[in-house]
């Protein structure tokens, strides 16, 4: 299945359905991101900035709603190494939700989208490389600091 960028989705078993993820406002893009991660919260507040729409909700990968999701898609509970974009009733992971972002924002962060040309275990081989070193290029903080004003009307 492809989604509107064209990029490759793979269907996830609907976590609607699973009892484990509580109910949440996903009629609008929620982004799950590691809220520990500089880089990650840097990001958020970036996509805050340039979604004057407001369409993003957001919320921590150790949060209730980001845990569940994890859960529901077999990943690990303690290490978050992929961003999640749930958006039309589906997830995407990695690459494939950076490209989903990047597809919703105005110009020119919207040519991201153009990635999906690449194919994906090429986009995530980068995408992983740069997770599993973000936290020693970017650094590690214990609280979640995009809760600021402003934002938080975006969080879940």
């Amino acid at each position: 299945m492809r989604d509107r960028a064209g990029a490759t989705v793979r269907e996830q078993p609907g976590y609607r359905d699973d009892p484990s993820v509580p109910d949440f406002d996903d009629s609008q893009p929620v982004i799950i991101f590691d809220g520990d991660c500089v880089l990650c919260s840097r990001s958020m507040r970036l996509i805050a900035r340039l979604d004057t729409g407001g369409r993003f909700r957001m919320t921590p990968a150790q949060g209730e709603i980001g845990q569940a999701l994890y859960r529901h898609l077999g990943l690990p509970t303690d290490r978050f190494d992929t961003y999640l974009l749930v958006a039309d009733g589906r997830i995407a992971q990695r690459s494939t939700a950076v490209i989903g972002i990047a597809r919703r924002l105005r110009w020119p962060w919207k040519l991201g989208a153009a990635l999906w040309i690449v194919p994906r275990p090429l986009r995530d081989a980068l995408y992983n490389f740069i997770a599993r070193r973000r936290y020693r290029w970017f650094g590690h903080q214990t609280a979640c600091v995009i809760g600021q004003p402003g934002l938080r009307d975006r969080l879940l």
